[in-house]
């Protein structure tokens, strides 16, 4: 198995989007890439923890590519927003693929650059690539939490 941290504003959504898929073996909804240990949903609110709202992938690469999963990643959101997506404001809404390897580092380097020469947007994609930092776990509440209420999608 293999693993990939996206970060496309409400974490709820983008799980929903990535649980659907064949090759996907499980999600966990969390906190990535802030500078708090052990945050909680309301400290990573305030927008003073760094952390963005961020999925991980748990994948069979035999199954399903990397270079799948960012095609449902860029189809997700709106990557032109900055530490936003839709209603939700704030920095741990920003748009981010933090990459586990080399490989994953340069396959997202190059979908957005292809993303951004499409001509899709007009605005520049604003997708901060990094690597994959210490991830936390949300609350239990947050895990799945679409599918646990019947839900297919946010709003």
């Amino acid at each position: 198995m293999a693993q990939a941290t996206f970060a496309a504003g409400c974490f709820w959504g983008v799980e929903l989007a990535f649980q659907k898929l064949k090759g996907v073996t499980g999600t966990r909804v969390g906190y990535t890439q802030g500078h708090v240990e052990n945050p909680n949903y309301h400290m990573v609110c305030t927008g003073q923890t760094g952390h963005a709202e961020a999925v991980l992938v748990e994948y069979d690469p035999g199954v399903i590519s990397y270079d799948e999963l960012l095609d449902v990643f860029w189809k997700k959101h709106d990557p032109t927003q900055v530490n936003r997506q839709g209603p939700d404001v704030g920095t741990q809404y920003r748009s981010g693929i933090y990459y586990h390897s080399e490989e994953q580092k340069d396959a997202a380097s190059r979908s957005r650059d292809q993303l951004g020469q499409s001509g899709r947007y007009r605005q520049p994609i604003a997708t901060e690539i990094k690597p994959a930092a210490v991830f936390y776990d949300a609350e239990e509440y947050h895990q799945r939490y679409l599918e646990k209420r019947g839900m297919t999608h946010c709003g």
